[in-house]
């Protein structure tokens, strides 16, 4: 299943028509792979040679339910929490959970909720649950692999400092530990977050979430502000699907302490499904505008855009083949070009269905960076920058994996 804003939606836009059960649905994916990855760049001498793992890409469970309140209304909830094989760890609300009430007016919910920015990468994204080393999440809205959320999002991660030290002859970027989920603050999850999704009109809908400032810390605490907002419309009718996105956040309080960086990300998709195949575009551009009164000279404005292109193409009724390739290009720093911080990733894969709920898959990915680029894989990331536990030369890597595994949905 995709990604999502809440369980009634896919995609995260969708109507209130989902709200027919009045019990308590168990529900998730088990979802592991034998992978073989590598890292490498000529001449750095830091290289990580084939390394084999299982992964467990984005598996969960859940719980969600609805009760009718009658005069129209009916309140409904999610709780739901990732699961990883390979790792201890306790059951949390660490995937979309919210609380909230539906009408035919819409639907509105609290809670950690993926927004329609989030949703539309993944409802593009070619590979099932939108998860594995091939997903789009590799590149988009990342900026330069700045802006990482490293799931500390909502905390007080200072990016503002990464952009700071950024410059077009000099790039610094974020780095991701191995076996870890390494996509772009957009292609998280909000926490504290309160989200309006209406109803579908001839194919239509819209929705809008807030994200609330509840990281705000006091004044002689480290400065952390962060908010911001996450609109979408989509379009679903027959084979078509497409949407637009914008989300803006502010990631500190500039009037406090002279340290700000306002964020947004603007994307625009579809998809059209041929019955055999689909296709599907996406076009991304991420923009960060940073501001240190205290370190003049510091800060700027920084933009980049990323094109992916995909599709699938049933080989036979219970199998199909996809491919996808996106292009981050040039970072841009205060208008002008900063040479090869961009990267390209390419991914060809097949999809078997045992049955309705279970998937044989196989899957090939290759990110490459440029010489002053340091992205890694988006889910199950390789860890360039953290080879043998210490600090790499991580710019201008080439990565490589393959998985082969098994899905399962409950």
């Amino acid at each position: 299943m995709q990604k999502k804003l809440i369980a009634l939606a896919v995609a995260g836009l969708a109507s209130t028509g989902a709200f027919a059960q009045s019990n308590v649905t168990v529900y998730g994916v088990a979802d592991a792979t034998f992978d073989v990855v590598r890292a490498s760049k000529e001449g750095n001498g830091n290289d990580l040679g084939n390394t084999t793992r299982v992964s467990t890409n984005s598996s969960y469970i859940g719980f969600k339910g609805a009760e009718a309140l009658g005069n129209g209304l009916t309140a409904v909830f999610q709780l739901e929490s990732g699961v990883g094989f390979d790792n201890n760890g306790s059951f949390g609300a660490t995937r979309d959970s919210f609380v909230g009430v539906a009408s035919g007016f819409g639907t509105v919910v609290l809670g950690k909720l993926t927004g329609p920015t989030r949703a539309l990468g993944g409802a593009i994204d070619v590979n099932s649950g939108a998860t594995g080393i091939g997903s789009n999440g590799g590149l988009i809205g990342k900026l330069g692999n700045n802006l990482v959320s490293n799931g500390t999002l909502g905390g007080t991660a200072n990016y503002g400092s990464a952009l700071a030290n950024t410059s077009a002859a000099s790039p610094v970027a974020s780095t991701c530990a191995r076996s870890t989920i390494c996509v772009s603050l957009f292609d998280d999850r909000w926490t504290n977050a309160i989200a309006y999704v209406s109803p579908t009109f001839a194919g239509l809908s819209a929705t809008f979430a807030y994200v609330a400032n509840e990281s705000k810390n006091f004044d002689g605490g480290v400065k952390s502000n962060i908010t911001g907002f996450d609109s979408g419309l989509k379009y679903a009718n027959g084979p078509i699907m497409a949407a637009v996105t914008y989300n803006a956040v502010t990631l500190g309080n500039k009037a406090v302490n002279g340290n700000s960086t306002d964020v947004s990300n603007f994307r625009v998709g579809g998809t059209y499904d041929f019955g055999m195949a689909s296709i599907r575009a996406l076009f991304d551009r991420t923009r960060a505008d940073h501001y240190d009164i205290a370190a003049s000279g510091l800060g700027g404005t920084f933009t980049q855009n990323v094109f992916g292109l995909g599709g699938t193409f049933n080989v036979t009724p219970a199998g199909k083949l996809l491919a996808q390739a996106y292009f981050a290009r040039d970072l841009k720093v205060n208008g002008s070009g900063a040479k090869d911080t961009g990267a390209k990733l390419f991914e060809v894969g097949y999809e078997h269905s045992l049955s309705k709920r279970t998937i044989l898959k196989a899957v090939y990915a290759h990110l490459n960076n440029d010489n002053k680029a340091a992205y890694d894989f988006g889910i199950n990331a390789v860890g360039v920058a953290s080879a043998g536990g210490a600090a790499t030369t991580a710019t201008g890597a080439t990565l490589q994996g393959i998985q082969l595994g098994l899905r399962h949905s409950f």
